[in-house]
Parts: structure tokens; C-alpha cells; sequence
């Protein structure tokens, strides 16, 4: 079956939208449409198409195999409309341009600045947009394209089709207390440790994961007073005013560490560790990623390290 001139922009449209939330209801929100109007064009798509491009049920919409295949095609055809679009628009890239960029909240304070400095260098007249979040979050605004790279964690192949991952580093977590709490200069145990209040990460994170299962292993569970929050400067202030113990991924706590505002209790945590790297659309880049990319993989490597 010929298919040229009978798939339309709407039917790629609303497949990538669908394939990028993953929920068809979702998708209608994005798109300003309403959900029937959504499953008939998406219906009208696998018609033409003779084969089923997406597996939906009450719990959301999932790429089949010739799903994944096609998406990459269409994401770069609705990506080119796009781009077109905002051309036609006057939001040339050579003019005013603007970069977005997502990152986890622990490696956006300990790459972003030097990243941010690098741009300016470049790019003076270049817009940053940064947007923090969970690594959930910013996979699926990366996706849909409301992010142009991100800084994260890898996902599963399932969620990664289309995107590439590029390694930075991997960082345990550090166990962190400000300069005369009750543990510093002692080889605290973690039943010891636990005898204070934590500030963990939120639920549903890697870095909560790893710590919840750190702490299980030594029959150990949160204890009462846990602060739970991916905001690192609110975290880090309350550490440096209180007995809380903060439980994070080892990078971040680094400049506090080495002017003396934060101290590192001598707390075993092998097997915490976790890579962080560099996200970004297969199908789509720029020379502006592409520097953003370059500015990160020079930030990554050249962190201090206490």
C-alpha cells in the first residue's frame, strides 16, 4: 500500500505525543484535544499503517516493536515541522537563541555552574533555560521535547529507545553532618547514625532507593524526624543548622566539604553507587547541545573530589 499522502502530520503528531507520555489521556492534555479525538486519529494511523503500532489498556500506551521503529522516523518528521514553524516565526537559532536544559538537582549544583560560565563564553547573546525535577520528569519532557539535553541517570531500554546516553561519572552516597555534630571525628555505626534525623532524598528516586536498601541490609528503617526532599540547598542549610544527618550522592556535598561547612562521617556505603551522564535525542541535536554536551563531559571530569 502506497501510504504517501495519506499519513498525516495530525496522525505523527499524536503517535509521538501518545509514545512520549505513554498515556493516551496525557497526550490529549498536551496536545489541547480531547481523548476520542486522540484513539481515532491514532486508529486512523494503525489502519493505514496495517499493523499495530501501539499496545493500550487501562494502565496507559506502550510502543509495540514496529512502534519503536517507526517513532524515530516520526518524532524527526514532527521535530523538522517544528523547526520550520519557528523559523517562519523569526526564532532563528543565530538569533536570540535559547538552550533548555534539564537536570537532576544533585548534578545541577555540581555541574551547571561551570557549564552556564562555559555557554556565556561561547554563546553571549545565548538564552539557559534550566529546568530541574526527578529523573522520571525531565526522560519525559526530554522526549517530548521540552528539553533539548538533559543530565541524568540512564532508565530502562524501554524508556531510553531514541535517546542516547553518554557517561560522566558514578558517585556513591556520602553520609553528611555539619562541623561539631555528635558523630563528627567517631566511626559512627549506621545504628548510630540513625539515632538522629535523616535527610533523604524523595521517595521514588535513585539515591532514596540505594539508601532505603542500605539501610534494610543492616536491619535498619528511617528513622522518626526524616526529612525527605530533592531540593539540595534547603537540605544542605538545614544540615548545617541542625544534628540531621544528610544521606546524598557524594558530588554534591563537595565545596561544603572541602571549606569546612559540611563534614563526611567515615560510613561504608559500597554498592550506592549510580552513573550520571549526559541525555539527549537521537534525532534531534544542535551545535548549541552538542557544546552543551562538550561543557558537561569537561565539568564532569574535573570535579573536585574530597
Amino acid at each position: 500500500m502506497d501510504l504517501h499522502g495519506r499519513i498525516r502530520l495530525r496522525h505523527l503528531t499524536c503517535f509521538v505525543a501518545v509514545a512520549h507520555e505513554r498515556h493516551v489521556g496525557r497526550a490529549a492534555e498536551r496536545l489541547h484535544l480531547t481523548q476520542p479525538a486522540v484513539t481515532k486519529t491514532l486508529n486512523e494511523l494503525e489502519l493505514l499503517a496495517g499493523t499495530k503500532l501501539l499496545d493500550r489498556g487501562r494502565h496507559g500506551a506502550v510502543p509495540t516493536a514496529a512502534g519503536e521503529r517507526f517513532l524515530d522516523h516520526a518524532e524527526r518528521v514532527v521535530h523538522a515541522f517544528d523547526t520550520a514553524v519557528a523559523r517562519l516565526a523569526g526564532a532563528d537559532e543565530s538569533e536570540h537563541a535559547t538552550v533548555r536544559i534539564g537536570a537532576l538537582p544533585s548534578a545541577a549544583s555540581v555541574l551547571l555552574p561551570a557549564v552556564l560560565g562555559g555557554l556565556r563564553a561561547r554563546h553571549p547573546e545565548l538564552d539557559a533555560r534550566i529546568r530541574t525535577g526527578t529523573n522520571t520528569e525531565l526522560l519525559a519532557a526530554l522526549r517530548a521535547g521540552d528539553v533539548d539535553v538533559m543530565i541524568g541517570r540512564m532508565s530502562d531500554p524501554e524508556t531510553m529507545a531514541g535517546l542516547s546516553f553518554e557517561l560522566l561519572y558514578a558517585e556513591a552516597l556520602a553520609f553528611v553532618v555539619r562541623p561539631g555534630h555528635p558523630l563528627a571525628g567517631a566511626r559512627a555505626t549506621l545504628p548510630e547514625v540513625c539515632e538522629y534525623p535523616l535527610v533523604v532524598s524523595a521517595a521514588g528516586t535513585v539515591p532514596r532507593h540505594h539508601t532505603d536498601v542500605l539501610l534494610r541490609r543492616h536491619g535498619l528503617e528511617l528513622p522518626s524526624g526524616t526529612v525527605e526532599t530533592i531540593d539540595v540547598a534547603v537540605a544542605a542549610a538545614y544540615v548545617r543548622e541542625s544534628d540531621a544527618v544528610w544521606v546524598v550522592p557524594e558530588r554534591v556535598p563537595e565545596r561544603d566539604l572541602v571549606d569546612g561547612r559540611l563534614h563526611r562521617l567515615p560510613v561504608d556505603t559500597v554498592g550506592t553507587a549510580e552513573t550520571i551522564g549526559v541525555i539527549r535525542s537521537a534525532a534531534a541535536t544542535s551545535a548549541i547541545v552538542d557544546d552543551v554536551a562538550a561543557l558537561l563531559r569537561r565539568a564532569g571530569h574535573g570535579t573536585v573530589r574530597t
